[in-house]
């Protein structure tokens, strides 16, 4: 009974806005109506700076690690591990907070992943950071890992669920990046 009291906790801790309370702690304009109007830590980094997107960027993935990681010491089984993962995810992009507007979810991506395996995350931040060196690109680097993390999961973790989360979080990724993605293919995107 209590693994599924988890699955909504873990959509209201994804509905948290780091951006935007980080944005009102420190003084600096909304980010849903400043830059690309994304509440995410590079739009924040563009109107705060690299320390309030740094404390933006830990937000968003705590709070998709503190759920899963407490369903992992709980010892509940994949499919809820898995299930708590995607509700934490999901409520950063459709957070009930802020009339379901919510960011992109790279961040509280790699923080389910880091939940469901160190080495999935690492692996996840270990391409970002890769593909990121060559090509300068945010968006490119965050696709690619993306993309890759539904691997990442089967050799990794080698569950079904977990896989099948990392994948449904992919979907969504690009889904989300679709502006992103436009701008990279007519090479608009920097």
């Amino acid at each position: 009974m209590i693994q599924w009291l988890l699955v909504p906790v873990a959509y209201l801790v994804g509905s948290i806005s780091s951006a935007i309370i980080i944005c009102r702690l420190l003084g600096l304009p909304d980010p849903r109506r400043q830059g690309s109007g994304n509440p995410g830590a590079t739009n924040v980094m563009r109107i705060g700076g690299k320390k309030a997107a740094a404390i933006t960027l830990l937000g968003d993935l705590l709070k998709g690690l503190i759920p899963v990681y407490i369903a992992k010491l709980m010892e509940m089984p994949a499919e809820s591990l898995a299930l708590t993962g995607l509700a934490a995810f999901l409520g950063h992009l459709y957070p009930v907070f802020f009339s379901f507007k919510g960011g992109k979810g790279v961040a509280t991506s790699i923080g389910v992943l880091l939940g469901f395996s160190w080495l999935l995350g690492f692996a996840f931040i270990a391409t970002w950071l890769l593909i990121y060196k060559v090509g300068k690109i945010s968006s490119l680097s965050a696709l690619v890992a993306s993309i890759l993390s539904p691997v990442y999961a089967w050799l990794i973790v080698g569950n079904i669920p977990i896989a099948a989360v990392s994948g449904m979080m992919m979907l969504l990724l690009l889904w989300r990046h679709k502006s992103n993605i436009q701008r990279l293919l007519a090479g608009e995107e920097g």
